[in-house]
């Protein structure tokens, strides 16, 4: 049940959208997750600053997820969504960052895992 958030500074097309969100949902296996529950979301046009400048091309994700995986899960998972966002929308790796908030209270559908 992993929901990845994606911040980023320009504008993400449709067409965008639909090849992060695959690429993201084989991704997730690598935390033992599958695209089956995965839910992606896209929020384009933020205003963000890094190291205190206005970057072309900057991103932030979240990734929440029931439960948690290994530290080396989360560095494979971190290197696959820098791929991912490089190649879709251009972003340099050293401008994303990826923040992990494995919870173990997870609802859906009415109720709790």
């Amino acid at each position: 049940m992993p929901f990845i958030n994606t911040k980023y500074s320009g504008d993400i097309t449709s067409e965008q959208e639909n090849s992060i969100k695959s690429a993201l949902g084989e991704a997730v296996s690598i935390i033992g997750k599958s695209e089956n529950w995965l839910m992606t979301g896209f929020e384009p046009n933020c205003s963000l600053y890094f190291k205190g400048e206005k970057f072309e091309k900057t991103a932030f994700v979240e990734v929440s997820l029931f439960g948690s995986a290994s530290r080396s899960a989360y560095e494979q998972l971190t290197a696959a969504i820098c791929k991912i966002l490089g190649e879709n929308l251009g972003v340099p790796e050293d401008k994303i960052y990826v923040k992990y908030s494995p919870t173990d209270n997870w609802g859906w559908n009415g109720g709790n895992f």
